[in-house]
């Protein structure tokens, strides 16, 4: 599988330190733009967003220390990438001593962590899962879908939506109610039946 950066991609930079890598935040911040809340987009968008977040990780794998062949990578290593993510991220989650934990709209400001939202996270997995087998990987082996990773997102989720004071279920839509015609006491219908009028007297024989 080719994990080549692309000449246009807008990572930058080699590794350093043990265990880890470095890409630009210019990248992250590119790659993670796209929320999850938005309008569908469409398939051209969608694609280049795609294969933007295929060669950040394509970087990250090759600034890590050791570096990472695609056949090497696990589960374990995606989460490792998803927390290395939340030194770029946007969104404000509340640690639970924070007086402003819980709270949707704080008052005032916090020195609570950045971190990247859940939603930006799931899209993210969701276009590395399909980039990982649309580039030769076995859904079988496709580490973007290991438990362990559906684990960390559900746990995001949950901490964030705690931490935040939102809820990150999806609306059910109302059913339209159908107008119901009730009979009354005489066998007839209310609502928009209209009675006939009762048949006037014979007419008198000329």
């Amino acid at each position: 599988m080719d994990l080549s950066a692309n000449p246009d991609s807008p990572l930058s930079g080699g590794g350093n330190g043990s265990g880890s890598s470095s890409i630009g935040s210019n990248s992250i911040s590119s790659s993670l733009s796209v929320g999850s809340g938005g309008a569908p987009q469409s398939p051209s968008r969608y694609e280049a967003q795609k294969r933007r977040d295929w060669n950040t990780f394509g970087q990250y794998l090759r600034n890590h220390r050791p570096p990472l062949s695609l056949a090497q990578c696990s589960g374990a290593h995606v989460l490792e990438f998803l927390r290395y993510l939340d030194q770029f991220g946007k969104t404000k989650v509340h640690a639970a001593a924070c007086p402003f934990f819980g709270h949707p709209s704080p008052p005032a400001p916090c020195p609570c962590p950045l971190r990247q939202a859940w939603g930006s996270l799931d899209a993210l997995v969701g276009r590395l899962r399909a980039a990982y087998e649309e580039n030769g990987g076995s859904p079988e082996s496709n580490p973007f879908a290991a438990r362990a990773v559906r684990l960390y997102l559900r746990e995001v989720r949950e901490h964030q939506a705690r931490a935040r004071g939102v809820s990150y279920e999806k609306k059910k839509r109302k059913k339209p109610q159908q107008q119901l015609t009730v009979g009354d006491s005489s066998g007839g219908f209310r609502g928009n039946h209209h009675h006939q009028p009762p048949p006037g007297p014979p007419s008198a024989a000329c």
